[in-house]
């Protein structure tokens, strides 16, 4: 996409300026929610220069999609450079700090993402969030894996629960933080206590004990059993 390109190769031009105004709208108001002319207002300017440059609302929408996952796999891809050797406690704190910041920066990711993939009305789009690719990176570096592209299902949901969990902390901050009345400040640092809290302790019991969780089995009687090897 030649637009998105050149908008990504000069952040203070025109088309840059309206696909940052255009991943504000879509991440608050989804696509079917958003108008040319919002994201236009947003922009500062006139509804014809939009169209000049982004065609019609489906085309920047693409762009939007395709501008947020490359964003999100840089990050992703820092992460993993970051914790690589490290032992696992500190790679996970790391991790959900790192990871937690940025999106907090840059809430429209998740708040689209989730949109995208809960949402019955999503857009017809061949384009979508590349999250089994980011998905094997984060499976790799905290030892879930050794091949980030032959991640087991079992290793890819637990690594889905912790950013889904990242996920749904940014995105649902208007309505939980006015529910346990505290400051922008405290929320963010609470999220990743959190996330520490919620995460950290069972990964480092599996691994001081040698064991990985695997996924149940189940007896002929279709009960699962969780075990662990």
């Amino acid at each position: 996409m030649r637009a998105l390109e050149k908008a990504q190769k000069d952040p203070e031009s025109t088309k840059a300026r309206i696909l940052s105004a255009a991943r504000r709208i879509f991440g608050e108001y989804g696509f079917h929610g958003t108008t040319t002319r919002m994201i236009a207002k947003e922009a500062g300017i006139d509804i014809s220069t939009l169209h000049y440059h982004w065609g019609e609302k489906g085309d920047l929408y693409e762009a939007v999609i395709l501008d947020m996952s490359r964003d999100l796999g840089q990050v992703l891809r820092y992460v993993e450079k970051v914790i690589h050797g490290k032992p696992l406690p500190e790679r996970l704190k790391i991790s959900f700090g790192l990871i937690t910041d940025y999106l907090f920066e840059h809430p429209e990711i998740s708040n689209l993402m989730l949109m995208r993939y809960f949402s019955k009305t999503r857009h017809e789009t061949r384009l979508d969030f590349k999250v089994p690719e980011f998905t094997g990176d984060i499976a790799r570096s905290m030892g879930l894996s050794k091949d980030k592209r032959d991640v087991p299902p079992f290793a890819m949901m637990q690594v889905l629960v912790i950013m889904n969990s990242i996920h749904n902390f940014i995105s649902g901050e208007t309505f939980f933080r006015p529910l346990i009345k505290i400051d922008k400040a405290e929320y963010v640092k609470m999220t990743k206590d959190v996330l520490e809290t919620m995460f950290i302790a069972p990964f480092i019991g599996w691994e001081e004990n040698g064991q990985k969780l695997r996924a149940p089995r189940r007896p002929r009687n279709g009960t699962a059993k969780n075990t662990t090897e």
